[in-house]
């Protein structure tokens, strides 16, 4: 590859990013490619302090949450996406700018704001996969943690969210149903991943 590739998996809580982001990078490290896999918020000093008041109730207002998001992702950005970026490799990342348009755009922050503060500093990626799911169902796939995102994880609230990503158009989004057989999903994001990259599957 001339260039490294930023692919990106969004959607609301419960829709299996996760779980498909990990896939992805294996089936591409299988493939002999070089992928690396992040996620955010990360695991940086900023991204661990937004885990921390997730778990409390009211603890921050919307605009306190952007600031921290933004503040997690310039650090994510300078310390693992550029520099990944840089050497070539095939970055996957669970969650991107997309994810804190929708989740604080859902708190009334205006949308077209938050997209030109994160896009005056991070990359854009070359393909973002929304995985799409009720509410409901995000909600009860995710029933059996032990520790729920307060500030997030509420069906009105949620069913906001998946409004705004899917509101989301353009040649990078790809739109999958998170509520169909894992495995078929798999096999979509796998497809149109090597498509991008102009890999065979055999």
């Amino acid at each position: 590859m001339k260039k490294g590739l930023l692919i990106v998996l969004e959607g609301i809580d419960g829709a299996g990013k996760s779980t498909q982001a990990r896939f992805l990078v294996r089936m591409l490290r299988r493939k002999g490619l070089d992928a690396e896999y992040f996620r955010e918020p990360s695991g940086g000093r900023w991204g661990r302090e937004i885990k921390r008041k997730a778990k409390q109730d009211a603890s921050l207002t919307p605009e306190e949450e952007l600031d921290l998001f933004l503040k997690d992702r310039r650090e994510n950005v300078e310390k693992n996406l550029k520099p990944a970026l840089k050497r070539k490799k095939i970055v996957i990342l669970d969650r991107y700018y997309f994810s804190t348009i929708a989740y604080q755009g859902a708190k009334g922050i205006d949308q077209a704001r938050i997209r030109r503060l994160n896009e005056a500093f991070a990359p854009k990626p070359d393909l973002v996969f929304i995985l799409d799911i009720n509410a409901q169902a995000g909600l009860a796939r995710i029933e059996g943690r032990k520790k729920k995102d307060k500030l997030f994880e509420r069906a009105a609230y949620l069913a906001e969210v998946r409004r705004i990503f899917r509101s989301f158009k353009g040649r990078r989004f790809f739109p999958i149903d998170a509520g169909q057989d894992r495995q078929k999903i798999s096999q979509l994001i796998v497809e149109k991943t090597l498509k991008l990259l102009k890999i065979s599957e055999s």
